[in-house]
């Protein structure tokens, strides 16, 4: 790991400073954040533009609150922990869907357009899992993007923040125990620079790009979850991964996606025969947790029957006007959903795990905070209810710049420098599909420990060819992800293994794993590589 203090003078390069404060990620997490510390300055360094990258932009369901007439707190409450399969953090969950009210009137100021009624009162829609209808949204299925546009507007007009683009977080340096700044390198290619901080946010985004099958961006590396590992932090319930029931199955990378919204309002899941197979399975039919639904609609595909989502009759004509982006991605792929059922098929959509925090966004490294999709809370526990994503986003993006604000109070201008590394480009492309397909193939929807023996082999034979601290971050992160796959010998939630079907009592706990205990496991390839090793 480098030390901070390793680093030389990087002058004549922008940005010639940066602040004390560093917030890594450009998406919903990132950026609330951000604008909850303002007029404190802070510096965001992203890969790409602002909003361009980032999960949240993409993302076609809303943001969940109870505030409806009828809806209550306790009610939200119930139906976070029934999705989340029994290891759900319940404090931390209880405190999450209390502040949803004052976060989503916090959107509402940053010129959210939301979609109302008549009357001007929120819209409100129930998705899987829901009690009630709770989730409002932006057009129907236009809710990510039109929230991330309000926020970086606000941003870009915010005097107080730093925006650091095209710049890729490869390392914490840390001085000592704690952190001391963040190692990045011009996405392009070109050295490494440090950038140094007393207070580090990762609002990095999730893991789906490590799949070959994903609604994610191909940000969605685990960039955060890896460069956190490797710097010594706990990561929690890393074999938690939720994969969408209903992406679109047209060939695409990554896939477009089919919001669960359109189960909200009657579309049914259908096999090549025409026959609703949901009901069979569970009594809320279609509006089952996501882990349920997608594992019903892997079965249907391996079976050799096909799985459809079919609009015509819930949707209709309608369908243009209520879910644009759906029917766009539909039409664009020569599917008119108005008159045929779309093909779907399960894709990795987001990550449950990550680095462990506190209910104030503190890792277990001083000074490093997470939050967003890196960050693993314990909110959602094995599986997270539809629509609590963009939530919990921006409720602990708030808590973290609360608590930063009051772990570093005085601002200080800081100065970037180069350091030892040299010129890198972006990783192997070929290693890169390598190790998207043997995630995709063994560690999926569903897993058993031949094949997560196969993908860790995979992982330890990428690692030893290995010269890039980019790709080594994603290799730890798939990492983690299979180790704590491998150990845990049950099913729940997103984790499925076809040779340990049912859950077990005693696996009803949360995982928590470092990155030394990942590469102690016995058995496990790549165990006990040699110290100094990238990935270490």
């Amino acid at each position: 790991m480098l030390d901070a203090t390793q680093a030389e003078l990087f002058p004549g390069q922008p940005p010639e400073r940066s602040d004390d404060v560093v917030i890594v990620g450009g998406g919903l997490a990132g950026l609330f954040c951000a604008l909850s510390l303002a007029p404190r300055p802070v510096s965001i360094l992203a890969t790409a533009p602002i909003g361009e990258g980032a999960s949240s932009t993409w993302a076609q369901g809303g943001i969940a609150a109870a505030i409806a007439p009828g809806d209550s707190i306790a009610q939200h409450l119930a139906d976070t922990i029934g999705a989340g399969a029994g290891i759900v953090d319940v404090k931390i969950a209880r405190s999450m869907v209390a502040d949803a009210a004052a976060r989503v009137h916090d959107l509402l100021a940053y010129g959210v357009p939301f979609d109302r009624d008549l009357e001007g009162h929120l819209l409100m829609s129930r998705e899987a899992a829901h009690s009630e209808r709770r989730v409002i949204h932006v057009k129907g299925d236009m809710a990510g993007a039109a929230i991330m546009a309000a926020l970086v507007r606000a941003v870009r007009e915010t005097p107080s923040i730093r925006l650091i683009e095209g710049y890729v977080g490869e390392s914490i340096a840390l001085q000592g125990k704690r952190v001391g700044g963040i190692i990045a390198r011009p996405a392009t290619g070109g050295p490494p620079v440090l950038y140094p901080a007393r207070s580090l946010v990762l609002a990095t985004g999730g893991v789906g790009y490590l799949y070959a099958v994903t609604t994610n961006p191909p940000e969605s590396e685990g960039a955060g979850l890896g460069m956190a590992a490797r710097a010594g932090a706990v990561i929690a319930d890393p074999e938690f991964v939720q994969f969408h029931p209903t992406a679109i199955a047209v060939g695409r990378d990554p896939a477009p996606l089919a919001t669960e919204a359109l189960r909200g309002e009657g579309a049914t899941l259908i096999n090549d025969a025409g026959e609703r197979f949901m009901t069979a399975r569970h009594a809320d039919a279609e509006l089952a947790p996501r882990d349920i639904v997608a594992r019903a609609i892997h079965e249907e595909v391996t079976a050799g029957r096909g799985a459809y989502l079919d609009c015509r009759e819930a949707v209709g004509e309608r369908m243009d006007e209520v879910f644009p982006t759906v029917y766009a991605s539909c039409m664009a792929a020569g599917i008119d959903p108005t008159r045929e059922p779309i093909p779907v098929a399960p894709a990795a959509h987001y990550h449950m795990g990550g680095v462990l925090t506190d209910a104030s966004g503190r890792t277990t490294i001083d000074g490093l905070w997470a939050c967003g999709e890196v960050a693993s809370t314990g909110a959602h526990g094995a599986n997270r209810l539809a629509s609590n994503s963009l939530l919990e986003a921006v409720v602990f993006a708030a808590r973290v710049a609360d608590d930063v604000a009051e772990h570093d109070p005085v601002p200080e201008t800081m100065r970037p420098a180069v350091v030892p590394g040299g010129e890198a480009g972006p990783p192997d492309g070929d290693a890169v599909r390598t190790l998207r397909e043997a995630m995709a193939h063994h560690v999926a929807v569903v897993r058993d420990r031949d094949g997560l023996i196969a993908a860790l082999a995979t992982i330890a034979t990428l690692e030893a060819d290995n010269d890039s601290a980019r790709f080594a971050n994603m290799l730890v992160a798939a990492r983690m992800i299979a180790t704590a796959a491998l150990a845990r010998e049950e099913s729940r939630g997103g984790h499925e293994r076809a040779d340990f079907p049912e859950p077990i009592e005693a696996w009803r706990r949360r995982s928590f794993l470092t990155l030394t205990d990942a590469e102690a496991v016995p058995g496990v390839p790549g165990a006990g590589r040699p110290e100094g090793a990238l990935v270490g």
